[in-house]
């Protein structure tokens, strides 16, 4: 899969570096040359919204997200017959009203209003309501023609500033629809927590087997029968997912904050680098189109817009002086992973300081945001683990590449950062890896260093299928990192409690996944002291 190397510029953040890699990096001009962007990827003119006229264009859920304290974004996705090509949306504008209320019997609306699901945008719709109170509970719905959504509730973030005692969020990734069923977001619905972070790996681009734990008994897009790389074949993803019954009660219970992985858009995607099989240029029109459909199916503002293969994903999120989340993209500015990204010993190319999982401008956003923050709990909310998972292999302790791991310097430059900037209370929360792992979080693990904070990796709702308490990855990786204090191979979720003096992470698994319906329970609960990054596993 080795390709020649040469040098690659992503807008807005040029700070990727040359140098030899497996696989082709070139300018964005460059590579994109002849290509043509769809008016679906770019954007283009909009016709008056009409209204539709029958058949209910809500099967596909509705959803809110990027709380602030004064706003909230509501999202919907009209498609009358979701797994057909475009929805069963006719090709044009429709139009669709919105409403916010304090009551879930909408007694007391307090804004209304109505937009367009334009078939530019997969008739999306993305309202980002403003003047709202903070830290309230609201609901709401919309309408398009004579049908209604189901309601959902959302809540505003505390006030800036703001004296805040409790917050209670839910940590989830990895969701591949062929490996068992989402029982996960029922269990997580019921909780009803504050805010979801959702870290990555909401769909995947794999083809679906016939061979696979949910038999379909129902419809699939003919385009999940291969590898989706169109935005059509995207869109069509999104919707077989987001028809999943519990995901969407999830989605109805709280606002998420949504972050993509390499899933999104393909395995192990790093910047212009495609994992397999396309050419640089045609891997950055696919990364357009995915990065499109992720912003079409999210309930993220319409500034994030993607500007082709471009988007500012990385944002950051205060909730009084709670806790302040910086929410970071590890893929689309990051270097090529180092040793043609395969488990392997930490040497020169993943220590070379010109190497980067964030690239300069992400980089320093992240410690400018941890100098002024002021928060009682500073955390980075990403994708990949920062501490080495290492294993002893025939004698050699090798980590991925993936992660921060494969890019050493990258994560002393933010852990030192900290830790001369006197940030107290840090905690990186992750997902990926389809497991549960908690460990001390140190600028390096292969000789004496301090512990600035602590690391929760939170397991996979579906990915991995059933797994085991402890599998032999999990042992291996026990033996090998002693800075590693729980670990459980398990699907399920995270479900955190913060106050002034205490995190407490309940990891809440599931024994099976082969089923719906099936529950989940506590399998261990993991409290942080403030002021001190100490683990204590009960």
């Amino acid at each position: 899969m080795s390709q020649r190397s040469a040098t690659f510029d992503v807008l807005p953040d040029r700070s990727l570096a040359a140098g030899t890699s497996r696989r082709r990096f070139m300018t964005w001009m460059g590579l994109v040359g002849g290509v043509a962007f769809t008016p679906q990827l770019m954007g283009g003119p909009i016709a008056a919204a009409q209204p539709l006229e029958s058949g209910d264009p809500f099967t596909l859920g509705v959803a809110s997200g990027d709380p602030l304290p004064d706003g909230v974004v509501l999202w919907t996705r009209l498609a009358r017959s979701p797994l057909q090509p475009g929805g069963g949306m006719p090709d044009r504008p429709v139009a669709v009203q919105w409403e916010i209320a304090v009551d879930r019997g909408f007694r007391s609306v307090i804004q209304r209003g109505e937009t367009a699901a334009v078939p530019q945008d997969g008739h999306s719709v993305h309202v980002d309501v403003r003047g709202l109170r903070s830290a309230t509970d609201y609901y709401y719905r919309f309408r398009s023609g004579p049908d209604v959504s189901p309601i959902g509730r959302t809540r505003t973030a505390p006030a800036a500033g703001a004296r805040v005692s409790a917050l209670s969020f839910a940590v989830v990734s990895c969701q591949a629809w062929t490996d068992g069923y989402f029982n996960a977001f029922a269990d997580l619905a019921a909780a009803a927590p504050d805010v979801v972070l959702h870290l990555g790996d909401y769909v995947y681009e794999y083809e679906i087997k016939p061979a696979t734990v949910r038999r379909p008994t129902t419809e699939v897009p003919q385009s999940a029968w291969t590898e989706m790389t169109t935005l059509a074949d995207y869109r069509d993803r999104y919707a077989l997912y987001k028809l999943d019954p519990d995901l969407q009660a999830a989605h109805r219970a709280a606002p998420f904050i949504c972050a993509y992985d390499d899933h999104e858009v393909e395995n192990n995607w790093a910047a212009g680098i495609p994992e397999k099989g396309q050419s640089p240029s045609e891997f950055i029109v696919r990364r357009a189109a995915a990065f499109k459909a992720w912003w079409e199916n999210m309930p993220v503002r319409a500034a994030l817009r993607p500007d082709g293969p471009d988007i500012r994903m990385y944002r950051r999120f205060d909730f009084g002086d709670l806790a302040r989340f910086s929410v970071l993209d590890t893929r689309q500015y990051r270097s090529d992973q180092a040793n043609d990204d395969k488990a392997s010993p930490q040497d020169a190319a993943t220590a070379d300081p010109a190497r980067t999982i964030t690239g300069a401008a992400q980089e320093k956003w992240i410690l400018d945001g941890l100098a002024t923050g002021g928060a009682q709990w500073n955390v980075l909310a990403h994708q990949t683990t920062i501490a080495d998972l290492a294993r002893n292999t025939d004698g050699r302790r090798i980590v991925s590449m993936d992660g921060w791991s494969g890019y050493e310097a990258s994560r002393s430059r933010i852990l030192d950062g900290a830790a001369q900037r006197r940030v107290s209370n840090l905690v990186s929360i992750v997902g990926d890896i389809h497991r549960n792992v908690v460990s001390e979080l140190k600028s390096t693990y292969t000789r004496e260093a301090p512990t600035v904070g602590v690391e929760l990796a939170g397991t996979s709702i579906a990915s991995g299928k059933d797994g085991k308490d402890s599998d032999e990855a999990d042992k291996a990786i026990k033996a090998a990192s002693p800075h590693v204090k729980f670990g459980n191979a398990q699907r399920g979720y995270v479900l955190n409690r913060l106050s002034r003096d205490q995190w407490r992470a309940e990891f809440r698994v599931a024994d099976s996944i082969a089923s719906r319906g099936l529950p989940l329970h506590r399998r261990a609960v993991i409290s942080i002291p403030s002021g001190r990054p100490e683990i204590t596993v009960d």
